[in-house]
């Protein structure tokens, strides 16, 4: 069974920083990709940043120059680093790694708040 642990959420000041972490027990994990969503207080979950395989990323423009989405294949791990943190990040943060429709998995979810 596929697992996906999210770590790294938590409380910060409007321009602070947070790292947010995904393990994920998924085989052959370099072919799958890894995306970053987030849901907001009372909105949809959207897309925040996701990453191929091969490194290839993309990006939100609301977190373009803000967020990095990495990975490291050897681990079985995903990474958001979030800097210049705003108060419109608030949301819960969802790890997902997928390769198809029928193999698309989800952590879950980290609390970010920013706030002073």
């Amino acid at each position: 069974q596929v697992q996906l642990v999210e770590s790294g959420g938590g409380l910060v000041q409007p321009g602070g920083s947070l790292r947010l972490s995904c393990a994920a027990s998924v085989s052959f994990f370099s072919i799958w990709f890894v995306n970053w969503y987030r849901q907001p207080p009372g909105k949809q979950r959207e897309l925040v940043a996701s990453i191929t395989g091969g490194g290839s990323v993309n990006y939100a423009d609301s977190v373009k120059g803000r967020f990095t989405i990495s990975r490291d294949n050897a681990k079985k791990m995903g990474y958001l680093q979030m800097n210049s943190l705003k108060p419109e990040d608030t949301a819960i943060y969802y790890c997902n790694v997928m390769r198809s429709a029928a193999y698309d998995y989800w952590g879950q979810g980290t609390q970010v708040t920013v706030s002073s």
